[in-house]
């Protein structure tokens, strides 16, 4: 895992904060929890324990992950290199239409580890950001998606 991560300004800072929020918050809540369930005796039967554990274990594990990735996170600005805002970039939002629907979709393309989208945040490498980067308001795309293949027009590009 040598390569860079993309990643957007707001998207850094979000990761930023939960390893900060990990290492200040919750690594201390779990530790002062499994203490408590120590003290209720017979480790083997308590459930108290098991789930304290299964979370310390979580927590530890996601800051190493967030560790081992952060030198690698490239923060990328789309508006600061971008000339034409009427092309499609990683980090730009982009307003589709669904051209058999007449449905609106939006979406912002945005690294693997910010992706979310249930807040309209896809990945850079899902089918439907890789159909759209490089191409400019007006052009209709052919996307791939879980029902099969749709025909968008690109309508608005903006970057945040």
């Amino acid at each position: 895992m040598s390569e860079s991560i993309p990643i957007t300004r707001k998207g850094f800072e979000a990761i930023k904060e939960e390893l900060q929020r990990l290492l200040t918050r919750d690594r201390p809540e779990i530790q002062k929890a499994i203490a408590e369930a120590r003290e209720h005796g017979d480790l083997r039967e308590n459930a108290e324990y098991h789930a304290a554990k299964e979370r310390q274990g979580f927590i530890e594990g996601r800051i190493q992950e967030i560790n081992a990735k952060m030198p690698l996170f490239q923060v990328v600005d789309p508006g600061a290199n971008n000339n034409n805002t009427n092309k499609v970039v990683f980090g730009a939002r982009v307003t589709l239409e669904n051209l058999e629907t007449e449905e609106e979709l939006v979406y912002q393309i945005v690294g693997q580890d910010e992706a979310d989208i249930k807040n309209q945040r896809i990945s850079l490498q899902s089918p439907i950001a890789r159909a759209l980067i490089g191409k400019f308001v007006g052009d209709v795309v052919q996307v791939i998606v879980p029902k099969g293949q749709v025909e968008v027009e690109i309508k608005e590009v903006s970057y945040l």
